[in-house]
């Protein structure tokens, strides 16, 4: 008996095992006629999985149900089968790439995308938290492909099946290419994939979102009027406390569904400061010439020490670092996930040296005297860097934030690799 997948032809889990299939040489039938809804809803579908979801493989032992299930059962039919890898350790990071493809990626994508549809409510708030956390997710992933084709080891595993599935599902629905465009090396990866036979034979054509689709519209449903008796005369006067009480109730309704304004961010409500950070911006990025005299001396009769704060942060695995275009592309990835503090810092971050292992330090300015909460809690990075607060009253501390903001080089000694500006 053939292996009988039953789900519709456009469901991304479905095309999990069907690509798996491909891969292994195992032969699995699609059922034909799928209708969601119907076809899952028989007695014959709740036989198989009483909760109704698809999809549900048919095997001559009995059925199985959830996808990643499923794919890895059409993987494991072929005995030594490559995509589960050929040492221990690499079936184990497959399966950690599986858990994070479900747990990142594949949850956070459908947390923005099915309210959307209509599926489930759709509240601002969550869909921030869900982006967030994607972004955070894809950051790290590109991370790791910036210096890998494929997620474990040289070849195609189930883990890329897997993640490819889950990433189709939002390229060609919600993840525009100015979404993406932030994470190239996930981009690269997925179109790799993509093109791949295998995937080809089942995806077909992949196109990407060209928008993020609207929110579904809830229109009341017209209540028809009802013809209700004349009831007898009442007093006038009854009549007209009726009257009066009527617009205090429709106010009362109309105060209970004003928005709530959203919470301010806590740098917000800091007293003003005298320092006006787009304008230090906008003089460093305008400075070509005498950066020192201009834009350095610019930036300390602006600093106001009241309102702000400096750091020096020195990456705490530098030993790691081997690989130059790998450690800038860590950098790089930082930066990226400190876009939510750009209204509130402006960072340097320098690699440094002429060979590997290769350093990584920085420099940030921070509204207010503590490195912001929400930074902390949501950029991952941060744990990664030693953060000391400088001393401005130090003159050796004050030079070497001058240099830093100047790309001086050397830098204590040693040449730049590279150097990156947050602003």
């Amino acid at each position: 008996m053939a292996l009988v997948l039953h789900a519709g032809n456009t469901n991304k889990n479905a095309f999990k095992a069907l690509i798996a299939a491909e891969y292994s040489g195992v032969e699995v039938k699609l059922v034909q006629n799928f209708e969601m809804g119907v076809s899952n809803k028989t007695p014959e579908f709740l036989k198989m999985n009483p909760i109704g979801k698809v999809p549900v493989l048919e095997t001559p032992e009995g059925p199985i149900f959830e996808s990643n299930a499923i794919a890895r059962y059409v993987t494991r039919s072929k005995a030594d089968n490559p995509l589960f890898g050929s040492t221990l350790i690499d079936s184990a990071h497959i399966e950690q790439w599986i858990d994070f493809a479900s747990m990142e990626v594949d949850a956070n994508i459908s947390k923005w995308l099915y309210p959307r549809f209509g599926f489930s409510v759709y509240l601002p708030p969550a869909e921030e938290a869900a982006i967030a956390s994607l972004k955070r997710a894809l950051g790290a992933l590109s991370i790791h492909l910036a210096s890998n084709t494929y997620l474990v080891g040289h070849s195609v595993t189930l883990a890329d099946i897997i993640l490819t599935c889950n990433l189709y599902s939002g390229f060609s629905r919600i993840l525009t290419k100015s979404f993406t465009s932030e994470f190239p090396h996930v981009e690269r990866y997925f179109w790799t994939m993509v093109n791949q036979p295998n995937f080809k034979k089942i995806l077909g054509e992949v196109k990407q979102a060209e928008t993020v689709p609207p929110v579904a519209s809830k229109k009341p449903a017209t209540q028809p009027k009802e013809t209700k008796p004349k009831a007898k005369a009442e007093p006038k006067k009854e009549a007209k406390k009726e009257v009066e009480k009527q617009p205090a109730k429709v106010e009362a309704a109309e105060e209970e569904e004003a928005p709530k304004p959203k919470p301010k961010n806590p740098l917000d409500l800091l007293p003003p400061s005298k320092m006006v950070l787009d304008d230090w911006k906008r003089l460093y990025s305008n400075t070509k010439t005498n950066f020192r005299e201009v834009a350095i001396k610019g930036f300390w009769d602006m600093y106001d020490p009241e309102g702000y704060s400096l750091w020096f942060c020195d990456y705490k695995y530098n030993e790691e670092n081997t690989v130059s275009f790998v450690t800038m592309n860590k950098v790089g990835g930082f930066l990226q996930r400190m876009d939510l503090a750009r209204k509130y810092a402006f960072g340097k971050m320098l690699v440094i040296g002429a060979e590997p292992p290769f350093k990584v330090k920085g420099l940030w300015l921070f509204r207010g005297q503590q490195i912001p909460q929400f930074v902390l809690d949501e950029c991952y990075d941060m744990e990664l860097y030693e953060w000391k607060k400088v001393d401005i009253t130090d003159e050796a501390q004050k030079e070497r934030v001058s240099q830093m903001i100047e790309d001086c080089e050397p830098f204590e000694g040693e040449p730049l690799l590279d150097a990156k500006c947050f602003k």
